[in-house]
């Protein structure tokens, strides 16, 4: 059965214009359920298809490159509870995985998976991954190599949260070649974390596959960012647990009046078919190594696969002291140009938020910023969800975040070209 769920026309709404772009309230919130933590992504055979969507699960969708949208909500007999990433392969297939747990069991959790091949208007009922773990699973991040074979990473708790030392975080992974039938998962962190989920449990994996077959897996765990690698798809796994940098503070940020501001890392691989970046892995993350009041957004890049990297380099370019947090990273493969999206504080003395982006045309090595939300907003306590989303491709940049307005959420995003931050000095 496919699932369709209402489906509404969405209008641009346009909040008072102080910036550059133009941004679209895809949800203003009304219902049941308070959207957060949204991730988007865009067809690469059809750019002008987008899809998006905001925990727990509703979702959106454009045929004409964001001008006008529709809004369904994904269902499954798994049950719905969250955490949810977008993908979309080559072919112009889009995958969907997200938390899920029967109604009234959030003890017993596992990964569900659904397959969308018509631009993202209706999906398949989804497959289970990891349902035989008996566990708590959550923070699902997915990829695919070459080949189109997917790859899904996750955290398993043994039970959460949980103040038990003798608990433990550890990070799975599973793959599957089509998007329905999926491998038993298998554990590919060596060190384990706690399970009160702080900066000292193991969170935050996210895969990265290039066109060779060499798959990256980096995640946060004991205030420190992990790499492993692979260099034939994933049969063996070489130099477990890498520390590649230090996350000061952790990956859970301490931020005034929100809950859930993350710094989680990104990771991403060059895959353009040309250029001397090509194979290069890039990271970003937010840690407080300034002061607990003064989050900032860091970016690394390796050129030789995880060898080397970079030293640490500031995405933010405010002097102000002020948090920057929960950053989310897409790479154009089609051009190899960098974008950043995050939260920050820089133009306000109190709690409010605004929403920036960076971006790099040299494969990271300088970035430009800008500030792409219209108004900010202060939550007064509320949460903006463990996610904000953005995807590139042919010049096209889409950011997707939570306002979260005296605890009220929406979701907003916005459509910007290439050729327009260019003009930005």
């Amino acid at each position: 059965m496919r699932s369709i769920g209402l489906i509404l026309t969405l209008t641009l709404f346009t909040l008072t214009s102080v910036a550059q772009f133009k941004n679209i309230l895809l949800d203003p919130g009304l219902g049941a359920e308070s959207p957060k933590a949204p991730t988007v992504a865009i067809n690469p055979k059809n750019p002008k298809n987008i899809v998006a969507i905001a925990s727990p699960g509703t979702l959106y969708y454009s045929m004409d490159g964001g001008l006008a949208w529709k809004k369904n909500a994904v269902t499954t007999a798994f049950g719905i509870a969250g955490s949810p990433v977008l993908l979309a392969n080559g072919k112009g297939t889009f995958f969907l995985v997200h938390r899920s747990a029967p109604a009234g069991d959030q003890k017993t959790t596992h990964i569900v998976c659904h397959v969308s091949d018509d631009g993202g208007q209706t999906w398949d009922e989804g497959s289970p991954i990891g349902m035989t773990l008996n566990k708590v699973l959550d923070n699902p991040a997915m990829s695919f190599d070459s080949k189109g074979n997917l790859v899904v990473t996750f955290t398993q708790f043994d039970s959460y949260p949980s103040t038990d030392p003798d608990c433990t975080s550890r990070i799975m992974m599973s793959t599957s070649s089509n998007g329905k039938k999926w491998s038993k998962p298998f554990q590919l962190s060596q060190a384990e974390g706690n399970c009160l989920d702080d900066g000292h449990t193991a969170k935050g994996a996210v895969p990265a596959i290039g066109n060779d077959g060499k798959m990256f897996v980096a995640w946060s765990n004991q205030e420190k960012i992990f790499l492993d690698r692979s260099y034939d798809g994933g049969s063996m796994w070489l130099s477990n647990d890498i520390n590649i940098t230090e996350q000061k503070g952790g990956w859970k940020l301490s931020v005034e009046g929100y809950e859930e501001a993350h710094g989680m890392p990104t990771l991403l691989i060059d895959n353009t078919a040309k250029g001397i970046a090509r194979g290069s892995l890039y990271v970003v993350w937010a840690d407080q190594r300034n002061g607990a009041a003064d989050a900032d957004i860091w970016f690394m890049r390796s050129s030789n696969y995880g060898d080397n990297w970079t030293p640490p380099l500031r995405i933010n370019k405010d002097d102000t002291h002020r948090q920057q947090y929960l950053p989310a990273m897409a790479i154009d493969q089609s051009t190899g140009n960098l974008y950043i999206v995050y939260y920050d504080r820089r133009d306000e003395d109190n709690l409010s938020t605004n929403v920036y982006l960076a971006w790099s045309t040299d494969n990271g090595l300088n970035f430009k910023e800008t500030k792409i939300s219209e108004t900010s907003f202060t939550s007064d306590g509320g949460t903006l969800g463990g996610r904000m989303g953005i995807a590139a491709y042919k010049g096209i940049i889409v950011p997707i975040w939570t306002r979260s307005d005296g605890g009220k959420n929406s979701i907003v995003s916005a459509i910007i070209k290439q050729e327009d931050l260019v003009k930005i000095k």
